[in-house]
């Protein structure tokens, strides 16, 4: 049996569809987009600063790796990749963590605006600590149905931990799974 993952605080272990022996990546609470999931260094730190070499090397290669899966199988023509890097730029979660968006040039939510993902990232990333307390009391959308409302539920463990099995599958060779 694999050690618990955390992120932060907050085991994610059952929403991991990748991992490295310093990194990995999570299917998100609250997708903005379908296919919106996280890229985390295994080591909880606030700041991309405060990551060794090594560590940046990993979590820079994971985000090309998984956002390379996440675009093609989640048919997007790009993505918006972010990260709040400290508490005064929006950092909810005091640990490093990039969103992986897939985006989409006709057809998502924000193909008609593309800068209105940030307002909806920085305003997903403030609601975090509440969302994660109330992961298991949360109503599912389904593995990749996203709400486009305003005020979005946050999905049930067992429907994260589908998307992260399905999306575990595009991954050839994982290291410590």
């Amino acid at each position: 049996m694999s050690r618990a993952v955390l992120f932060s605080t907050i085991e994610v272990t059952r929403q991991v569809f990748y991992r490295t022996s310093l990194s990995y990546a999570i299917v998100n609470l609250k997708p903005i987009v379908p296919g919106h999931v996280l890229v985390i260094p295994h080591r909880p730190v606030p700041r991309l600063s405060d990551l060794t070499t090594p560590e940046l090397a990993s979590l820079m290669t994971s985000v090309q790796q998984v956002g390379r899966v996440v675009e093609r199988v989640y048919e997007g023509d790009a993505l918006t990749i972010a990260c709040q890097d400290g508490k005064a730029a929006g950092q909810s979660v005091p640990h490093v963590h990039f969103h992986l968006l897939p985006r989409k040039s006709h057809g998502d939510q924000f193909s008609g605006n593309n800068d209105q993902v940030y307002p909806e990232l920085e305003r997903v990333e403030g609601q975090l600590p509440d969302d994660l307390r109330e992961i298991h009391g949360g109503s599912g959308h389904g593995l990749l149905k996203v709400d486009a409302e305003e005020d979005r539920k946050p999905r049930t463990t067992e429907d994260m931990e589908k998307e992260a099995i399905w999306l575990k599958g595009f991954f050839a060779e994982q290291l410590d799974s």
